[in-house]
């Protein structure tokens, strides 16, 4: 028989965008009696508690007691831009702390935490909290974010693969490009019980198998 019933995953914005585009067409083709039920939360909640199966998350977000498997790209960093006309007007940061001067896009989480801007070149880390016009929330309000800081009101922080495209059309320009942090992509967590479900056993064999590939 096919692997068949109702998958459910919880996931943060970062890894609907990033990561699953690449994965689920082709799971769905691979096993049509299986629907994915994808839960967009950046609240960090206990996925069991939640009612999911599984869940995608980072490193430092990883539940005990789990078992993780490397989901997506295995390298990121967070890029900081902006706009080619705001740089004009507002002049190009030099240091991480100069951002302290610049109007900042910022995103918030759900439980209302708005992260630092992390910053590491060689051995030297700073963390900023700087202000600015606009906080949207991680979950639905980076392609906001993203539009106004190509429309040149402020300074833009976000995952590297969010804004490769404005970067290679020449809409934003890197800012800080040798201060960007690098970091270890996500990772597919669940339960490390024996007898897993009929379709995230389809799941975890498949997400291992494209990574074999």
């Amino acid at each position: 028989d096919r692997p068949a019933g109702t998958l459910r995953l919880n996931v943060p914005a970062s890894a609907a965008r990033l990561v699953l585009p690449a994965l689920v067409p082709p799971f769905l083709v691979a096993y049509p009696d299986i629907r994915l039920d994808v839960v967009v939360d950046e609240s960090f909640v206990d996925v069991l508690a939640s009612g999911c199966d599984a869940g995608i998350r980072y490193e430092e977000r990883l539940e005990l007691d789990m078992i993780a498997i490397p989901i997506g790209p295995r390298r990121q960093r967070m890029a900081t831009a902006a706009a080619p006309r705001y740089l004009e007007a507002r002049g190009r940061p030099v240091h991480p702390r100069d951002l302290l001067q610049h109007a900042c896009l910022r995103g918030r989480f759900a439980s209302g935490a708005m992260p630092a801007w992390e910053f590491q070149h060689r051995q030297e880390v700073v963390n900023v909290d700087p202000g600015g016009p606009l906080i949207v929330r991680v979950s639905g309000g980076v392609d906001l974010a993203v539009d106004v800081a190509i429309a040149g009101c402020g300074v833009i922080h976000v995952f590297e693969d969010l804004l490769k495209p404005h970067l290679a059309s020449g809409a934003l320009e890197p800012v800080l490009a040798p201060w960007w942090k690098a970091f270890t992509g996500p990772f597919l967590y669940y339960p490390g019980r024996r007898h897993l479900p009929t379709p995230l056993r389809a799941f975890v064999d498949f997400v291992q198998a494209r990574r074999a590939d």
